[in-house]
């Protein structure tokens, strides 16, 4: 399976339901709070993407509303 990685800030609803969904389906992942301004930056130098949450499957980048992320991230984690 390759690595997760998802960059939200702690208030972010959208945030919350993909760590609870990576959760629940047992998906593995490394979570990094956007609150520093240094990690904000580094997503932004990284990925070229400025709004929460982003989620980062291997080389995919996903940054929309979970609603919009989850069937994506479904067919790719499958």
């Amino acid at each position: 399976m390759p690595t997760v990685i998802l960059y939200a800030t702690p208030t972010c609803p959208d945030g919350h339901a993909l760590r609870l969904w990576l959760t629940r389906h047992g998906i593995p992942f490394e979570e990094r709070a956007l609150t520093p301004s240094a990690v904000a930056d580094e997503a932004n130098a990284r990925y070229g993407v400025r709004a929460a949450p982003i989620t980062v499957v291997g080389k995919q980048v996903f940054s929309s509303p979970f609603d919009q992320q989850r069937p994506r991230l479904e067919k790719l984690l499958a």
